[in-house]
């Protein structure tokens, strides 16, 4: 073969395998489809042919939004009237099973007798401020990967990539997906046991979205996409410890900055190890440090595959399960939450596929994602262990925030089949209100780590 053919046969080989962070913005051509065929997040805007996913027609109607609703109170089930179509158990689970993720089926078959999914009409209510349509369509042909897909450039209080080209693209979505500005909520995390039994952990948590706030900027952003603040109130003997977390967007060049306060010896350090794997104590193992949220932190540690999509029943519109008519021990059962006040619907995903890149090291050895498609935030997770096996599988019980508009978590759910044990964020039905995202965003000195000391009490 002569030097001529073994370059070019060189050069298309290397074209096949670059990296997807080497590709660039979409053209303007391709971004102009945002709003007329996809929505102005890079969602299809047409339903399926079978007519069991709608049309997307702009999102829920203020004619829906219960007019009894106040912020901070809570959220009212804006379809109170709707019935499940079928309840997908073990013995019809096969019939479901081309709409149903590995983690799902594998809950049916360790849950034979109890585990179901309710499943009611779709509904295609997600909805964004026109401020995040605006800044998307710009962002489309601007925002580009940098430093190996490990952060991004071009893009600010944006989806940054909503016609994405590759894995990476996908997950930056989700990772900085629009969740408000300032966001306070008090609530419970619980990890039950194989037995049932469970203790709750109550903390009060605070976040400013600082990608997402307006009248900034990529400059102003000055690599932080949000600050987190949690102070523990129960139980007793953890009471006053508090959490800070300066969540980075380019954790290679900056990694994630955390500190905890210790009420009983009144210190705040420096919590360098809480990224990637790291058990999360209140979770009793059950959840690594990347799992919160179903995926965060920095991607580099896995080689991310964008699959296409699949029409998946997804959790949605779970305004049931986060009743205030509903105590906790009506939630928490042996094995998983109490079926009866889920709600699942068929939805387009995006899948994508992580696999451990050799010599990183991580305790799954590959996570499958599914992305909903109408607000890009992960609705189910698989994960495996490093034989390959399917391990634990993750769920956000997803519900319309109305007042902001978003559609966010009201409930994560991590199950470990092999411990089957599972642990649960977010609960707040006992609690006297929900989330609050109408307060003033504080200013940036709020959420010093000097603060802690002076904030943490018992």
């Amino acid at each position: 073969m002569n030097n001529n053919k073994t370059f070019a046969l060189a050069a298309c080989w290397l074209l096949l395998t670059l990296p997807a962070t080497a590709l660039a913005a979409v053209s303007q051509q391709s971004a102009q489809r945002l709003g007329k065929d996809l929505t102005p997040i890079g969602a299809e805007k047409a339903g399926n042919k079978e007519g069991t996913i709608p049309d997307w027609t702009g999102g829920i109607k203020d004619s829906e939004i219960p007019k009894a609703f106040k912020p901070g109170m809570h959220y009212i089930n804006p379809f109170p009237d709707d019935k499940p179509l079928f309840v997908i158990d073990k013995s019809n689970m096969e019939k479901y099973k081309d709409h149903l993720t590995d983690g799902q089926i594998a809950l049916f078959k360790t849950y034979p007798d109890t585990f179901k999914m309710p499943v009611y009409k779709t509904r295609r209510t997600a909805k964004q401020p026109e401020r995040i349509y605006y800044n998307t369509r710009a962002a489309a042909t601007k925002a580009e990967l940098l430093d190996g897909g490990n952060g991004f450039k071009g893009a600010y209080d944006a989806y940054p990539f909503p016609i994405p080209q590759n894995g990476l693209e996908a997950i930056w979505n989700h990772i900085v997906r629009y969740r408000g500005e300032y966001v306070v909520r008090r609530a419970s995390e619980v990890a039950v046991q194989r037995s049932g039994a469970y203790s709750l952990v109550t903390s009060q948590q605070e976040a400013v979205l600082n990608y997402n706030l307006p009248g900034g900027s990529e400059k102003s952003l000055d690599n932080i996409i949000f600050y987190y603040l949690s102070f523990t109130k129960s139980p007793a003997r953890l009471a006053g410890g508090a959490v800070l977390v300066y969540e980075t967007l380019n954790q290679i060049k900056q990694p994630r900055q955390a500190w905890g306060y210790n009420a009983g010896q009144r210190r705040v350090r420096r919590a360098p190890n809480l990224s990637y794997d790291t058990p999360i104590a209140a979770s009793d193992g059950l959840r690594t440090a990347d799992d919160t949220d179903i995926y965060n932190g920095a991607p580099n540690r896995y080689n991310w595959v964008l699959k296409g999509k699949k029409e998946i029943y997804i959790p949605y519109h779970n305004y049931k399960l986060i009743s205030p008519k509903l105590k906790y021990e009506d939630i928490l059962k042996q094995g998983h939450i109490n079926p009866e006040h889920t709600r699942y619907e068929l939805h387009r995903v995006w899948e994508v596929e992580g696999t451990l890149k050799p010599g990183s090291r991580h305790v799954y050895s590959k996570r499958v994602l599914y992305l909903d498609e109408d607000s890009w935030g992960a609705a189910v997770l698989d994960q495996y262990d490093s034989r390959g096996n399917l391990w634990r599988v993750s769920m956000a019980y997803l519900i319309n925030y109305y007042d902001r508009p978003t559609v966010w978590t009201g409930l994560d759910v991590f199950h470990d089949l092999q411990a089957r044990r599972y642990h649960v964020q977010g609960l707040a039905n006992e609690e006297a209100s929900y989330i609050d995202f109408e307060r003033a965003v504080p200013p940036k000195n709020y959420f010093k780590p000097s603060a802690l000391r002076r904030r943490g009490r018992r």
